[in-house]
């Protein structure tokens, strides 16, 4: 009788021991993955820092002058030469600024006013006169427009390919880009949840001794 009673102390505190070993290793192994995910997570917030500040910088791709009620514009070619086109238009209509998107780069292609067609508006780059939709690298166009006063006016893209006009000082410097790259940007899916101690099993700890 005395033997069994000790055998059954022994076996009592035996699990009890095991169990709490168990316990012990299930939260080492989730307070290991929690480390790792973690350090995973600061690497995606890097990375996603970096992705937001390339979408959202701004590069000064065309530059639109009035003086004294006339209008030109001024680009910086693909060569790098910086160009100014003078206008038949009169900046107290609606100017438009039209630019098309071609292999990932935003191209100028003609501006124009309210009152003219854009068929019929002043072409800045001839390359773009005519624009095969089906061709392979033609995306889509994009147009910037508003009353202009006197003054410099600086079209900008961010680098999703939105549009920018502002109004800068005339002492204010400007290095305006050729054609800059534009893309598109994933939208950001959320990680997958630390685990809890309840969702570490026998298999989780069994492979993180093995790993030791």
């Amino acid at each position: 009788m005395l033997r069994r009673f000790w055998a059954v102390v022994f076996l009592v505190v035996t699990v009890f021991a095991v169990t709490a070993a168990f316990q012990w290793v299930r939260s080492r192994v989730a307070l290991d993955v929690t480390r790792g995910r973690l350090a995973t997570l600061v690497q995606k917030h890097e990375q996603l820092r970096r992705t937001y500040n390339e979408a959202v910088r701004r590069t000064a791709v065309t530059e639109l002058l009035v003086r004294d009620g006339s209008l030109s514009v001024t680009i910086r070619t693909a060569e790098g030469i910086e160009e100014q086109i003078s206008t038949p238009y009169d900046p107290s209509y609606e100017i438009y600024v039209d630019y098309v998107v071609v292999d990932g780069r935003l191209w100028i292609r003609r501006v124009f006013d309210e009152q003219t067609p854009p068929s019929e508006g002043l072409l800045i780059d001839p390359a773009w006169a005519a624009i095969d939709w089906d061709a392979p690298g033609v995306a889509h166009g994009k147009t910037v427009y508003r009353q202009l006063s006197e003054g410099r006016w600086i079209i900008t893209v961010s680098g999703d390919g939105s549009l920018g006009l502002a109004l800068c000082d005339d002492d204010e410097a400007t290095e305006l880009s050729p054609p800059p790259a534009v893309r598109p940007y994933d939208t950001i899916s959320g990680d997958k949840s630390t685990p809890t101690d309840d969702q570490i099993g026998a298999g989780d700890v069994v492979m993180h001794l093995l790993r030791r």
